[in-house]
């Protein structure tokens, strides 16, 4: 519930927002030197630039919220000053991704991202995922409407899936039988290589839909998903159930993201 028109988690919105936007920094002012050095060397510097944008966003997540729990892909849980960890789903907890799509930057392709999220009690309530290369910036609240560097932004409303463009990775079995099954039915399918972007896409309609059958962790997706989910999308994880859950294990959990016209009918190709 907004109150006067303003979200309830307008300070942390803030916060998330802010320190996006200088981890993205960051990692802008040190890419040119990833692009001019052999591969052996750009892993220790996207590592070194990894490192640091992690340990920039959770020391001003804890300059200004020292009570909260933290889950950050390179350093793991930091309990909360109540004694809950991160992963037991009480309480405030941040979700940090310093940099979503690792491979990407250590090869100079500009499609990488940072991504912030905060749940309390379980359920996502803040979300920003940062595009520096672009000067991008995804947001949302629980309470209010995803935006896009403050412009409100909604999910794709076309009518035909034959004119989708989806982000799609699917595993398992069979899995090739059902990827040409969904790419008969779709206009075409796309890889980014940074599932939170790709997620944050559908927000805007840049992707009708995001797919992935495992392998995302719940810094993937937690400002991501409820980006999309904002912007109109419904978000599931790929059984139809709910997409968050942060006591899920590392690299397990599987999104989908679509038009609620037409997730159902995602849904029931992937499953096969």
């Amino acid at each position: 519930m907004t109150v006067n028109g303003r979200s309830r988690y307008g300070a942390e919105l803030a916060v998330a927002l802010k320190l996006a936007a200088r981890a993205g920094d960051l990692q802008m002012e040190r890419y040119e030197r990833v692009e001019q050095i052999d591969y052996k060397s750009a892993r220790d510097v996207v590592t070194e630039v990894d490192h640091m944008s992690e340990a920039l966003i959770l020391d001003g997540i804890r300059g200004a919220f020292p009570g909260d729990a933290l889950l950050a892909e390179e350093t793991g849980e930091h309990d909360a000053a109540a004694g809950h960890s991160a992963s037991s789903g009480v309480g405030r907890v941040w979700v940090v991704d310093p940099l979503d799509g690792t491979i990407n930057y250590a090869n100079g392709i500009p499609i990488f991202c940072v991504s912030i999220a905060l749940a309390i009690d379980g359920v996502p309530v803040v979300g920003v995922v940062r595009d520096p290369t672009r000067n991008e910036s995804f947001a949302a609240t629980m309470d209010g409407p995803a935006t896009l560097n403050g412009r409100e932004i909604q999910a794709s409303t076309k009518e035909r899936l034959s004119d989708f463009v989806i982000s799609m990775s699917l595993a398992g079995r069979a899995a090739a039988t059902r990827a040409r099954g969904v790419r008969r039915a779709i206009r075409v399918p796309r890889s980014m290589g940074s599932a939170a972007l790709a997620l944050a896409y559908v927000a805007n309609g840049r992707f009708d839909a995001f797919v992935q059958q495992g392998g995302l962790s719940t810094w993937d997706i937690a400002a991501a998903g409820l980006i999309a989910q904002r912007a109109g999308a419904t978000v599931t994880n790929l059984q139809g159930g709910p997409w968050f859950d942060v006591t899920a294990a590392t690299r397990t959990i599987g999104v989908l993201a679509a038009p609620p016209a037409h997730h159902a009918d995602l849904l029931g190709r992937i499953a096969g």
